[in-house]
């Protein structure tokens, strides 16, 4: 009786049971590590997808890049031949500079040492002194009086100074011009405020029509990359369909259409550069054949490195940018029926 009683399971114990003990490594959950290599392979895959959809294309793909790349070098094209513009005119602060005469009796070491003291002023971005021999010698060159002032008993030019502002605007060119003019030895300072307005309203003009035109192109490219990516949900639609049905979720199918948006975006971003590379070398010619009849060696510069990668940059945005907006809109559509 004793036996059996011992031979019986005891209450705490369920028949069939597995012994407790503590849980095993197996039982947990994924770890990072795991979660991560899941993650890096879903993308790899989103994008060797995308790279083989675009490849079956090659004419559609290559014309939707040029039509993107046309449109994104309109703007830069414009603000490099502004850049180089600028550049010709020697800068936009030269064009403002306020002209110091000083008195005629100013020599070579006073005249120095009042340059000195105005290139040291923080509202100037250079200060150079012409003494009144060079003076006399540049006016014979380019007034062509040269024979008619070697008549002339003594030199009629005083000295100069050219200050160069470090800034355009009219109320602190007016300020700086009243200071320079109370310097002791300065007989003169003339400033020309009318062509630095007109100088100004020039170069507003042509920021905000770039500005302008930006906007305008950019929303065309969002247009078009959002129908591109749009006729691909089309024709994806059954397969978009199945995978939600089976648990699929929406960044898992929005991912792939990312990735097409931001590869039409580099495709763009290079075609743009090469056409702007291909362009200012072409029109380079022109320019350098037009400026060795005036005498000068004015050549245009080509794409910046730096404005180059900007420009992909960009590109690669926008590519996204319109592909996220297109999925965006239609990813409540494709629910499964």
């Amino acid at each position: 009786m004793s036996a059996t009683r011992n031979s019986q399971p005891q209450p705490a114990e369920r028949v069939g049971a597995a012994p407790k003990g503590p849980p095993q490594k197996g039982d947990e959950g994924p770890g990072f590590q795991q979660l991560f290599h899941a993650w890096l392979e879903s993308h790899r895959a989103s994008l060797v997808d995308s790279l083989r959809r675009l490849a079956r294309q090659p004419i559609g793909s290559f014309f939707t890049c040029l039509v993107m790349a046309i449109a994104l070098s309109l703007p830069m094209g414009l603000s490099l031949l502004l850049n180089n513009v600028e550049r010709l005119a020697g800068s936009w602060q030269r064009a403002a500079q306020i002209s110091l005469y000083l008195h005629m009796e100013t020599g070579e070491t006073e005249g120095q040492r009042l340059r000195d003291e105005i290139a040291g002023m923080l509202d100037v971005a250079e200060a150079e002194w012409i003494n009144r021999e060079r003076a006399l010698a540049e006016f014979q060159q380019d007034s062509g009086l040269g024979q008619a002032l070697k008549e002339l008993p003594d030199n009629p030019l005083p000295g100069v100074i050219l200050v160069t502002p470090a800034e355009i605007d009219r109320a602190k060119l007016e300020a700086l011009r009243t200071r320079l003019a109370e310097l002791p030895g300065v007989q003169q300072a003339q400033l020309d405020l009318v062509w630095v307005e007109r100088l100004g309203a020039i170069l507003k003009l042509g920021e905000r029509f770039i500005f302008g035109l930006t906007l305008l192109l950019v929303l065309a490219l969002l247009l078009v990359i959002g129908n591109t990516i749009r006729l691909h949900i089309e024709n994806r639609r059954n397969e978009i369909e199945v995978i939600k049905l089976v648990g699929g979720t929406d960044g898992y199918v929005r991912r792939p259409f990312l990735y097409m948006g931001a590869l039409y975006g580099v495709g763009a971003g290079l075609l743009s550069w090469l056409v702007l590379a291909y362009g200012l070398h072409w029109l380079n010619d022109a320019v350098t054949r037009l400026a060795g009849l005036y005498g000068s060696d004015f050549a245009l510069t080509g794409v910046p490195v730096g404005d180059g990668f900007s420009l992909l940059l960009g590109a690669v945005l926008l590519g996204y940018i319109g592909a996220w907006l297109a999925v965006a809109r239609h990813l409540s559509e494709l629910a499964p029926r």
